[in-house]
């Protein structure tokens, strides 16, 4: 797992690539694929790469959703995450998860394709050298 205090947890995230870019979707991605913990504002927008200032617009807009929910305050920092009681919110991490998968599985099959075409090909030299 990547370092979340020095750089964005996800170079691209599902729900990001479904809806272009689009700063509710990288932090919906970010809070649905690491769900066991909370964050601050400042770590969503970070880990989420959006600005802090769209990070504080998207996560009012989700927490009035029902999506994340304020879990607790430490010190200044209001913590923030998903809200695994709703059940858009449970739906729309299985969703993430899914199409997440479904990609995994998409670049091990291309990878394991340019393996066998490799192998192909070496046996295609041994044969006609």
């Amino acid at each position: 797992m990547k370092d979340l205090k020095t750089e964005k947890a996800l170079e691209t995230g599902p729900l990001e690539r479904l809806y272009s870019g689009v700063a509710s979707a990288k932090i919906l991605d970010f809070l649905t694929l690491f769900h066991d913990y909370d964050y601050s504002k400042m770590d969503v927008a970070k880990n989420s790469g959006v600005s802090f200032r769209h990070a504080l617009r998207e996560i009012a807009k989700l927490e009035e959703l029902g999506l994340i929910k304020q879990t607790r305050t430490v010190g200044h920092a209001q913590m923030y995450r998903l809200n695994t009681e709703n059940p858009a919110a449970i739906l729309l991490r299985k969703f993430a998860l899914e199409i997440a998968g479904q990609e995994a599985q998409k670049i091990a099959d291309q990878e394991i394709a340019k393996e066998e075409a490799a192998k192909q090909a070496q046996k295609t030299e041994t044969v006609t050298a």
